[in-house]
């Protein structure tokens, strides 16, 4: 696809989300709602500054920013008017008092307490309705476009991944990994991290979040990697973990039960399961196989423009899948003062399963 092509399906893809917004705004009961997410505000609009807020009223788009962001405004948004401000709640006030409106909505996880009341106070006579969980929503499915981004995202990640492995050896350091990880990432086109590397071996693999430290990697650890690339603000996430040299019996065990329980709930995801029930097919055959107490987090979670959004799959779980959904599957065993392994993909949903997105494989890998 051209660039000229590319331009234009990212353009009609925010029109189509745009409208997406002013259709739901009889329902919520407003004239209008305030975005002040920064990645919402960049899924309606394209902008990827730090600072502004966003206006979906039935016939306005206002996009405000200050003046460190006008000219990037101009060269990244289509389907807006572009208004700078030098005060972002006194600007938002402006916008309400010069559209005569009188029930807005406000993004109301992404705005301060003290900025909300500032605004109140502003525009007394007007009603501000907070939305919470309905606003996270919109960005639940993924279009066409974003499939492609995130596609480019894991290909990029995979490579990175290829390119670091082939300096792992015993005596490298867990920081060295992460650190040469995150160069090869950026030769290979992300823009940073999509979260801050993962890099865990020997004991550290028990704890499911560990930071990279100096610790030298042995002849027969366990290594884990997690990881992930960010392509035009679009987040890959992915686990692999590998034996050092050598692997024992009990560490193949625990990694082929880690396994299975990461393919069934991967096969199982299709439009129409429940969420609670992905994480309870992964749960339930570690369970199973006596390791239930060791696998201490959700199984997955959506990814996009955050590397953590709706919808979240563990046990308690509200959520459907749905065609264009994007979640995670990521099933680990964690046993303390031992090793743990966790194995994770990104997967798409589609109209009768699902796409893997993420690009490494997940069978033992002996390095």
């Amino acid at each position: 696809m051209d660039y000229k092509k590319k331009e234009s399906s990212e353009s009609s893809a925010r029109k189509s989300r745009i409208e997406r917004v002013q259709s739901m705004l009889p329902g919520f009961d407003v004239e209008g709602i305030l975005f002040f997410e920064e990645a919402n505000i960049r899924y309606l609009t394209g902008f990827a500054g730090s600072d502004g807020a966003l206006f979906v009223g039935g016939e306005r788009i206002l996009l405000l920013v200050d003046g460190r962001y006008t000219t990037q405004a101009k060269d990244e948004v289509t389907g807006c008017d572009i208004i700078k401000f030098s005060d972002r709640t006194e600007g938002m006030a402006g916008i309400i008092s010069d559209l005569r409106l009188k029930r807005v909505g406000i993004e109301s996880p992404a705005i301060a307490l003290n900025n909300y009341l500032k605004l109140q106070d502003l525009v007394e006579n007007v009603t501000l309705k907070p939305l919470s969980g309905e606003i996270e929503r919109i960005r639940i499915t993924k279009d066409s476009w974003e499939a492609s981004l995130l596609r480019e995202a894991a290909i990029m990640a995979a490579r990175a991944l290829e390119e670091t492995l082939e300096q792992i050896r015993p005596g490298i350091t867990e920081k060295d990994i992460g650190s040469i990880l995150e160069i090869k990432m950026r030769e290979a086109g992300s823009e940073k991290p999509s979260f801050e590397t993962i890099v865990a071996s020997g004991v550290n693999t028990a704890l499911p979040h560990a930071v990279p430290g100096s610790r030298k990697i042995q002849d027969g650890d366990f290594l884990t990697i997690d990881y992930g690339t960010v392509h035009k603000g679009y987040h890959s996430d992915e686990t692999c973990t590998f034996a050092i040299r050598s692997v024992t019996e009990k560490q193949a065990a625990v990694y082929a039960v880690v396994k299975e329980a990461h393919d069934k709930a991967l096969n199982a995801v299709r439009p129409g399961i429940s969420c609670r029930d992905i994480d309870g097919i992964a749960r339930t055959y570690i369970s199973d196989a006596g390791y239930g107490e060791y696998f201490s987090h959700g199984t997955g979670h959506g990814v996009g423009l955050n590397v953590h959004e709706a919808p979240r799959v563990f046990e308690k779980a509200e959520d459907v899948l749905e065609e264009g959904m994007v979640i995670t599957v990521e099933p680990g065993i964690y046993i303390p003062d031992m090793w743990g392994v966790r194995i994770e993909d990104t997967v798409m949903v589609g109209k009768d399963g699902c796409e893997i997105l993420t690009k490494m494989p997940k069978d033992l890998r002996i390095l």
